[in-house]
């Protein structure tokens, strides 16, 4: 069971790992490091917990105990409990949703055990903003995809940003990092699959007559924002495909890219 404990001052040291958090440079570095990530919010925590992760502690207002009542009773963590001005002083920014965690980091899994039982996975390139990291996450999970493969520069999944817009959706998608780039993509292709790089470029095939979901094995690669996949990555690929645009509309919001191409990709597959 946890132990409430209230706390009146920011520099108490207990709170070092609410400490931040709106530095985005800061909490880069020493999440990782340190071995733990920041779930915000009343459902994100219990995602967190029903997916494995182990508490570390609670950050919650007065008004959150209640309704996390269950939770700290289950999690064997400290549980500090602050007035919301002083939660703002130590994290950075006012907690709207008055509950925050730290969890613990479960080790990374390898690329070759995710693909050794994958059908459907999708490959980020250079995908650094959190908020589309946590956006392509939830259409992943929501849509079917059973992995998701990461260059060495992307951006970190278990950031506060992405847990909270994925809203937890990171927690349910099995995901693992490719040690060289696009030299691990080799891994990929010796695993069985046919690597579609989505790209906006005219030469590519539009995804409907490409028919992925009839394919085996389908690994969708996905560049970052703007500059979308580099010419490496591009040259990596088997085929490459795009989404049929309208009214001179070249490309989308890679999140909402994602979002098209998932189905494109799973369409007909039964999800659970």
């Amino acid at each position: 069971m946890g132990e409430l404990i209230t706390i009146d001052t920011p520099d108490d040291p207990r709170l070092h790992d609410y400490t931040g958090l709106t530095d985005v440079e800061l909490r880069r570095r020493r999440e990782p490091a340190e071995g733990l990530f920041i779930a915000e919010g009343e459902k994100v925590i219990r995602r967190a917990g029903d997916a494995g992760y182990a508490m570390r502690s609670m950050l919650l207002s007065a008004k959150w105990v209640d309704t996390m009542r269950d939770v700290i009773d289950e999690a064997p963590a400290p549980v500090y409990v602050v007035e919301p001005e002083l939660a703002e002083r130590v994290t950075g920014y006012h907690v709207h949703r008055g509950a925050l965690a730290s969890m613990r980091r479960k080790p990374l899994h390898s690329a070759a055990d995710l693909l050794r039982t994958a059908r459907r996975v999708v490959v980020m390139e250079s995908v650094n903003d959190h908020t589309n990291i946590g956006a392509i996450f939830r259409s992943a999970a929501a849509l079917g995809i059973d992995a998701v493969l990461l260059s060495p520069d992307c951006a970190d999944p278990l950031y506060r940003r992405s847990v909270k817009v994925s809203m937890g959706a990171v927690f349910s998608v099995p995901y693992a990092r490719l040690d060289t780039w696009p030299a691990g993509l080799a891994t990929v292709g010796e695993a069985g699959f046919t690597l579609l790089a989505l790209t906006p470029d005219e030469r590519a095939e539009p995804l409907d007559e490409v028919a992925p979901h009839r394919m085996d094995r389908v690994a969708l690669m996905l560049g970052a924002e703007g500059d979308g996949l580099s010419r490496r990555a591009l040259a990596a690929a088997d085929r490459w495909v795009c989404i049929p645009m309208s009214h001179g509309v070249d490309s989308l919001n890679v999140g909402a890219a994602a979002a098209v191409a998932f189905y494109a990709v799973t369409a007909g597959r039964p999800t659970e």
